[in-house]
């Protein structure tokens, strides 16, 4: 006989006490649905003739109902030496943007509420002064990041009229999101101007018409350009913009508020300094170097953001109640530049020396069974800043160094720990860089590491 006719019911599985035991943790409408899937596993044969029994049929479901439960997005270890790791959601955020955050999230908050009058209020203003503050702007705007930004600029500004762009500025960002895409799609009419390595101000001369609606400076946020280049400051492109009477729109990408916030890293034009030389709207991103949420920052002229405001297109693009908490939170640390590295992550990461990480990933190996300890040298190496900032930046660093085993069996064992650890695979070795590792998590690090070794000598890699 076929044993599969042999499997019991979902009543007779539910009316065990393995069942209930299930049914009180998990509800029995999930038990249900869990045993229905081990039966169904089982009639269908994957497993062969064993694993048919009440006993196998109920671990089967219980292993379901964990695996369901295990949420899709989860916190990883980031190993990499990549500080504002796109990928695996870029600056981590400081504990005082934390805290706003659940404060704000857990009841009832003034989002859109003016507690003096009483009524109505606007939710753009819990960041309005922070940033003008900061950037010396007339006003401010925020919405959902910075592609979204240049969009409704572009849609408002120069919506059914051309953005003129240098060629040597047409970059593609993450996730295949191209310049030419945003603005053609905002309703902006793409001119080119120059070359990919060479741009004059002549070149956008020669093409303002009538219908030229703004002049667009884009960083080069994630590549750059070396040897036989030319390109226009920003300072003459605004008086070329003036005279012709179009606003000049400057998209910094990262942002870097604070120039020298991080030691050892080149210091690019930030925020004020667009203001200060002249750009009419300036956007960054708020969750690289700044180091909070995810959240595109425009500021600039006050009639011109004003503009904005009142575009339809900004409702698609707002902000929560959340986003605005961590970023206020955020933005207010930088009051203090004397100290906001201390309170940042990302920028703490950045400015830390590669001596002080050394010692850490030393110091986090008596976490290690001594026979794995002896699998893993701390050595030196390279991070980087990541996040389309600071292209060709390397950083002193180091870690850990797994050389006698698999590196692609033990990355893939690391990426199935609990938490996930991502590390990165260099010269045949497995690389766990203590740049990015957050205090605090060196004995997860180690584990997760320990973890690995055993399944890879397990499956039969090489384990020393």
């Amino acid at each position: 006989m076929d044993p599969r006719r042999e499997l019991p019911s979902v009543d007779r599985l539910l009316r065990t006490v393995a069942a209930e035991s299930l049914i009180e943790r998990w509800g029995r409408p999930a038990v249900v649905e869990a045993i229905r899937g081990s039966i169904a596993v089982a009639r269908s044969g994957e497993e062969g003739e064993s694993g048919s029994d009440a006993e196998d049929l109920l671990d089967r479901a219980r292993s379901l109902l964990v695996e369901w439960a295990r949420p899709a997005l989860l916190g990883v270890l980031n190993g990499s030496g990549v500080v504002l790791h796109t990928n695996l959601g870029r600056a981590p955020l400081a504990s005082e943007a934390l805290e706003a955050v659940s404060r704000v999230a857990r009841g009832y908050s003034n989002l859109e509420y003016d507690l003096d009058g009483g009524g109505r209020g606007d939710r753009y203003v819990h960041c309005v002064d922070l940033i003008t503050a900061l950037t010396g702007s007339e006003d401010a705007l925020v919405v959902n990041n910075n592609a979204a930004a240049v969009a409704l600029v572009v849609n408002e500004l120069a919506g059914g009229r051309d953005v003129v762009v240098s060629r040597g500025e047409l970059v593609e960002i993450g996730g295949s999101f191209r310049i030419p895409d945003i603005v053609t799609r905002a309703g902006g009419y793409l001119v080119e101007v120059g070359t990919t390595n060479r741009t004059r101000l002549e070149d956008y001369r020669r093409v303002l018409t009538p219908s030229t609606g703004m002049l667009l400076k884009v960083h080069p946020s994630n590549y750059r350009l070396m040897g036989f280049t030319e390109e226009v400051c920003l300072s003459d492109l605004v008086t070329l913009a003036r005279d012709a009477g179009v606003p000049v729109v400057h998209d910094l990408g990262s942002g870097q508020l604070l120039p020298g916030i991080a030691a050892g890293l080149p210091d690019d034009p930030g925020p004020r300094e667009s203001v200060e030389l002249g750009a009419h709207i300036v956007t960054w991103s708020g969750d690289k170097l700044l180091g909070g949420p995810q959240a595109g920052i425009i500021h600039g002229s006050a009639e011109l953001v004003g503009r904005l405001r009142s575009n339809p297109l900004l409702r698609a693009l707002r902000v929560d109640k959340m986003t605005l908490a961590a970023l206020e939170a955020t933005l207010r640390l930088y009051r203090d530049p004397e100290r906001v590295a201390e309170h940042l992550p990302a920028l703490r990461m950045l400015s830390e020396g590669a001596g002080d990480v050394l010692e850490r990933a030393e110091a986090a190996r008596k976490h290690l069974p001594p026979a794995h300890c002896d699998l893993v040298e701390v050595g030196r190496m390279i991070s980087v800043v990541g996040g389309g900032a600071m292209p060709g930046a390397e950083i002193p660093s180091g870690g850990w160094r797994v050389s006698r085993v698999s590196p692609h069996r033990l990355d893939g064992a690391c990426r199935e720990s609990d938490p996930p650890l991502v590390g990165r695979i260099e010269e045949s070795a497995f690389l766990v860089d203590f740049r990015t590792i957050l205090p605090g998590q060196e004995e997860e690090v180690a584990r997760a590491v320990s973890s690995a070794l055993e399944v890879v000598s397990a499956s039969g890699g090489d384990a020393g």
